[in-house]
């Protein structure tokens, strides 16, 4: 039980990012070598093409702008993490070694030839926006022949309230309360008691697939998932946190993975749905 003594809306002690990365990660899925000897050529909306290149545990990547796009062609490897979410279709997590500020989520799905890519960036915390932002990039994969549809902004999470456990320590819960806004609790682990409102998206990838990103505003850190949430009994989700340590000084980056179940939904009435 939490200590009564603690004064929980002090926000001041609350627990830094690096602070809750040990233990964090016991339910994350193994690294998935799938990947390994491929390459995969990302091309966005702008024409902006992101060649990549897989090896064991390396992602060799090669960035050509395209029109409108301010990002300066670069070229690195970096270490990354790729986790298997359902057949065809991962979750590839970087974090830059020249941009130690800037970490990239990337989905690809090698059945419909899509991909979204979230990039993460470490900023000021400036009057109405958060210190860490993100931005979501649709994009095409060249090598494997297009189907389906886009990944899209989706508001079918809104209303449910589920379950995480990220270890048998760590445990928390999301309620999703619009399009902007999601509240988090945690239920067990050393930020037990605590809980906020904080931004969020999603995006579908494929039915009953869904990418959940958020930004805190008390932390200096962001988080992008990928859930499964199909089996609302058994929802399965991969995921990253990526922020500032308790200096405020040096980037923090980790990937884990969660087993979550639905709780509840709340069906609100037409006239005062958040979703519509």
């Amino acid at each position: 039980m939490t200590d009564t003594a603690v004064n929980l809306s002090d926000t001041s002690q609350w627990l830094p990012l690096d602070g809750l990365a040990p233990g964090f990660d016991a339910n994350k899925a193994p690294h998935s070598l799938d990947l390994v000897g491929r390459e995969f050529t990302v091309v966005d909306g702008r024409g902006t093409r992101i060649r990549h290149v897989f090896a064991e545990t390396t992602v060799a990547w090669e960035y050509t702008p395209g029109v409108g796009d301010p990002t300066a062609p670069a070229a690195e490897t970096d270490d990354y993490e790729a986790f298997l979410v359902d057949d065809g279709l991962y979750f590839v997590q970087f974090h830059h070694n020249y941009l130690p500020n800037e970490a990239v989520s990337l989905v690809l799905d090698l059945h419909s030839g899509r991909a979204l890519a979230v990039i993460s960036l470490i900023g000021a915390a400036d009057p109405g926006t958060t210190a860490v932002q993100q931005f979501f990039a649709p994009g095409l994969i060249e090598e494997v022949a297009t189907s389906g549809r886009e990944a899209a902004p989706t508001t079918t999470l809104i209303g449910r309230r589920v379950q995480w456990v990220y270890s048998p320590e760590h445990a928390y819960e999301h309620v999703y309360l619009s399009p902007q806004w999601y509240t988090w609790q945690c239920l067990a682990g050393p930020e037990r008691g605590l809980a906020d409102t904080d931004e969020n998206s999603a995006y579908e990838i494929r039915p009953g697939i869904y990418v959940f990103a958020w930004r805190e505003k008390v932390i200096p850190c962001a988080s992008v998932t990928i859930a499964d949430h199909r089996d609302a009994r058994n929802i399965r989700s991969h995921g990253v946190l990526f922020g500032l340590d308790e200096t405020g000084e040096i980037p923090t980056h980790f990937t884990f993975g969660a087993y979550g179940r639905l709780i509840s939904t709340t069906v609100h009435p037409a006239e005062y749905d958040p979703a519509l």
